[in-house]
């Protein structure tokens, strides 16, 4: 498979810990491989503060605070740029506030790995074009398929993290 994710880090917030970037391609290449995409692909993944995400969350949905995570998909209604000169679909962009992402794992009691891979996981859906803003069936079936990729990289919601139980 010749997905090609590509990951920045714009900010100096928290401190990336070793094995995030490989964690966050497994999470996009597990939501292809469920999804059955087949096609190469390339996905964008840039990490900032809070700061910045206020401010594109302010920009793009006119909500001006900090989030988690947004989502830039390029495709509409499966329809997809490609890049011209390598052939892959450009899936879009996604932005992670890695500080937003540690403040919330502290909240919820499992590792930055675990939230980062849940962010991935999430917005890899909304640029495959799946939404849960409506709620009702289409936000559980998102959130199905959410658990479902975390369960394939060995990440399910009923770990316990930080116990070595033999």
């Amino acid at each position: 498979m010749s997905n090609k994710v590509l990951i920045t880090n714009n900010q100096k917030a928290v401190k990336i810990p070793a094995g995030i970037k490989i964690l966050v391609r497994r999470s996009c290449n597990a939501v292809l491989a469920i999804e059955g995409f087949t096609e190469p692909c390339e996905v964008s993944v840039t990490f900032v503060d809070n700061a910045e995400i206020a401010e594109l969350n302010g920009q793009f949905r006119n909500k001006p605070k900090e989030t988690d995570v947004l989502s830039f998909p390029l495709g509409e209604d499966d329809t997809y740029d490609v890049d011209q000169d390598t052939g892959a679909i450009l899936l879009g962009d996604i932005v992670i506030s890695l500080e937003k992402a540690m403040e919330q794992a502290e909240l919820y009691g499992h590792s930055l790995q675990r939230e980062v891979a849940f962010l991935t996981v999430h917005s890899m859906y909304h640029l495959l074009g799946y939404d849960h803003e409506n709620g009702g069936l289409e936000a559980m079936k998102m959130r199905e398929k959410e658990e479902q990729a975390l369960a394939k990289l060995g990440l399910q919601r009923t770990v316990s993290y930080g116990i070595d139980v033999e």
